[in-house]
Parts: structure tokens; C-alpha cells; sequence
């Protein structure tokens, strides 16, 4: 296992791209819970923390496409540096003012989150380049998605030491000032400056126009809304526990689980097809947020939450393999930026959703949204299996060719 990692991140400027997007996206991984914390901290009530953050999500899902279309048009670094920099001054805004005036707060999360550069679509558009070979890119994506909850581990221990050691404010212009470094140190790397999109045909739906891409849009949009609803049952939580690190150590244990999980899933191949084994990973995603509504002692939730992990980074690894198969010819890190998009709208209602039930009904009503978040995901997935069953003929991609010949579909999919 270590040495099949080890290989792929020898490639040049693998491991530099890696960390700078894993760095770069910190802000994403934390800003759930920092903009909770902030608010709180000021005498407001979880319904306003769940506005704020419910705006950013929205505003973050609104502008991932569409600078992901940007960059496929314009490049990486033309896009993602000018955005990285009004996205942290849009947070410092929000962490030097706090909730006074209040719509300057409620503008200061719009242009942080609309602003927030797509770095994660933009990775994953440049890791064929990178990489070469068909199996280095599917195990990247896989150590990719695992990778990314290392932050959403990190993230929330790291928002709470800073809150300790200083203040929510300070932990949030913090972070912000890491995100931009990390989005420089990709922008400036040769693959980044390098890298330029197919040509696309002229089309305002861009991706969307892929039947397969637009189920899984719909089905990350409600694992978004169960993740987003997870921030804010772990802050209600931890008020009925003792308060303190308690919320953090649910939403670590998390980011745990879905690390082990992505490791051990980008350690080897799989067979069959990609969409078949989707579909199977996200039954373990939806099984595995139920039981997080019992809400036991702090230990066993938080090994609950690890178990609720376990599944989602390999549901993110195999839905970029699908994204790959399905995404028309010059769409790629519009199409990978529609499932952040996804995640998004679908993190911002249910953090949306998630207050008042946990303002009204505890920590079980707001872990109940998780569950039927997860159950939600999955039967869109099986509703949707006939435009899931073979790639997008558009794509025409070399990389969807040798997808389908690995997966045994070679004589049904000729570009």
C-alpha cells in the first residue's frame, strides 16, 4: 500500500500540488464550524450561525462552476489567484466585524464564498498530465479525496486550539491568510501554468448536459446536506456535553473514518465498473450516518462518526472516476466544480436546515438531517442508473477510452 503511494507521489510536482490544494483548501474545512463558533461567540443563536453559513455554502456552490468554466477557458493561475484573494479578504471582512452591521457580515460571507477558488476541480483536471498512466490517476483521486480529510481532521481541532489560544476571530483570519498560500504555491507550479483545457463545443449547460453528470449532481448535493448538517449537530451537541474541544472530536472522528477509508480504497483496483460500485459505497455512506441520531456518550459518538467516514472518501474517489467517464469533451474542471457545487447548496441547507432543528429539537433532530441526507444521496443514485450505466459517448476523451477498456466496456464505448 505505502509503496504504491509512495510511486505515485515520486511523479514531478505531485506532491507539491497535493499538499498546496490540501492547504489551500483549508478554509473549506473549517469555515462551517469557524462561522458557527464566531457568531455564537457574539451572543447569536444557532439560526443566525446557520443563516451565515448557509449563505457562504450557497454563495461557495454559486461560483465554483463558474469559475471552473473560467479556468477551462482562461487557465488556472489567470482565475484562481485574483479569486483566492477576495475570497480571504471577504472572511477577514467577516472576522474583523463580526455581526455588526449585520448585512456587512451576510456580504462578507457572499464574497468569501463565491470567491473561493476551485482548486479541488482544478487538481484533479491536472493530475492525467501529471501522472500519465490510467491506475496512477485513479489511485490519486482515491489519495486525493482521503487526503482532503486530513483538513476536514485537522481543520476543526485546529479552528478550536486557535479559539483557545487567541479568538475566533484570530482563527479565522488565520486560516484565510493559509489558504492563499496554498492556492499560490499551486498557481505558480509548471503544471498549473502549463495546463490548458480541450476544446469544448459552445453549449451554456457546459457538463450539465450529461445526463450521468447531472444525477451526480443531484445525489453529492444531499451527501452535502449531510455533512453540512453534521457542523452543526456537533456544536449542539457539544453544548448539551460540556462544550469545549467535544465538537471537534465528533467532526475529526469524521474526517478520520473517510481518511482510513480513502487509503485503504486507492491501495488497490477494483473491478467491475465504476457507476456499479458507486451505487455500493454509498449505501455504506447512507447505513453508516443513522446511527449518529442516538447520540450516545462522547467516546462512542465520536466512534460512530469515525464509522460514518469510512465510506465517504471512496464515494468521492469513485464519483471523479465517474465524473471522468461522463463529463463532455472540455468540461473537466467545470464538471469536477459542479460536485463541489453540489456539496455546496447541499451543505448550506442542511447547516441551513440543521439550526433551527437544533435549536428546537437537540442534537437528535439535527443528526436526524444527516441521516435522511444520506438515505436521500443514495436513492437518487439508484433511481438514476440507466444515465449512470455506460459514459457519456460526447466525452470522447482518451482517458474515458481507457476507463471503459479497464472496466471491460471497450466494445460498447468507442469514442
Amino acid at each position: 500500500m505505502a509503496t504504491g503511494y509512495a510511486d505515485l507521489l515520486r511523479a514531478p510536482h505531485a506532491m507539491r500540488l497535493l499538499a498546496g490544494t490540501l492547504v489551500g483548501r483549508l478554509p473549506n474545512a473549517t469555515a462551517a464550524l469557524g462561522i458557527v463558533l464566531l457568531t455564537r461567540s457574539q451572543g447569536a443563536d444557532f439560526a443566525l450561525a446557520g443563516a451565515l453559513s448557509a449563505v457562504y455554502g450557497i454563495a461557495n456552490a454559486v461560483g465554483q462552476p463558474l469559475l471552473g468554466r473560467a479556468v477551462d477557458r482562461l487557465g488556472q493561475p489567470r482565475v484562481m489567484l485574483p479569486a483566492a484573494l477576495a475570497s480571504a479578504a471577504g472572511m477577514a471582512v467577516f472576522a474583523l466585524a463580526g455581526l455588526r452591521p449585520l448585512p456587512l457580515a451576510y456580504v462578507a460571507m457572499l464574497v468569501a464564498g463565491f470567491f473561493t477558488p476551485p482548486l479541488e476541480g482544478g487538481l484533479r483536471a491536472l493530475w492525467p498530465g501529471v501522472l500519465e498512466r490510467p491506475d496512477r490517476v485513479h489511485a490519486a483521486y482515491a489519495l486525493d479525496a482521503a487526503a482532503q480529510e486530513v483538513m476536514f481532521a485537522v481543520g476543526p481541532l485546529l479552528v478550536t486550539l486557535l479559539v483557545a489560544g487567541f479568538s475566533e476571530a484570530a482563527a479565522l483570519l488565520w486560516i484565510a491568510a493559509v489558504g492563499v498560500a496554498g492556492a499560490v504555491s499551486v498557481v505558480v507550479s509548471p503544471p498549473s501554468r502549463a495546463w490548458r483545457s480541450q476544446p469544448r463545443v459552445p453549449d451554456w449547460l457546459g457538463p450539465l448536459r450529461s445526463r450521468g453528470i447531472v444525477v451526480l449532481v443531484a445525489s453529492f448535493f444531499f451527501v452535502g446536506l449531510a455533512l453540512g448538517s453534521i457542523a452543526v449537530a456537533a456544536v449542539a451537541y457539544a453544548d448539551d456535553h460540556g462544550g469545549g474541544m467535544v465538537s471537534s472530536y465528533v467532526l475529526s472522528g469524521t474526517g478520520f473514518g473517510a481518511l482510513v477509508g480513502g487509503v485503504v480504497y486507492g491501495a488497490r483496483q477494483w473491478p467491475g465498473v465504476p457507476e456499479r460500485r458507486l451505487r455500493l459505497l454509498m449505501a455504506g455512506l447512507a447505513v453508516g450516518y443513522l446511527p449518529l441520531a442516538l447520540v450516545p456518550g462522547v467516546a462512542s459518538l465520536t466512534a460512530l462518526a469515525a464509522l460514518s467516514g469510512l465510506f465517504l472518501a471512496p464515494s468521492l474517489a469513485c464519483a471523479f472516476v465517474v465524473v471522468d467517464r461522463h463529463a463532455p469533451a472540455g468540461t473537466v474542471t467545470e464538471a469536477f466544480s459542479w460536485i463541489v457545487t453540489a456539496f455546496g447548496v447541499g451543505a448550506a441547507v442542511g447547516t441551513a436546515a440543521s439550526g433551527p432543528a437544533a435549536q428546537y429539537g437537540g442534537a437528535v433532530a439535527a443528526f436526524t438531517v444527516a441521516g435522511a441526507g444520506g438515505l436521500a444521496a443514495l436513492a437518487v443514485l439508484l433511481a438514476g442508473g440507466r444515465p449512470l450505466r455506460l459514459p457519456n459517448p460526447a466525452s470522447g476523451t482518451e482517458k474515458d477510452r481507457i476507463a471503459a477498456a479497464q472496466d471491460g466496456l471497450s466494445s460498447t464505448h468507442q469514442a
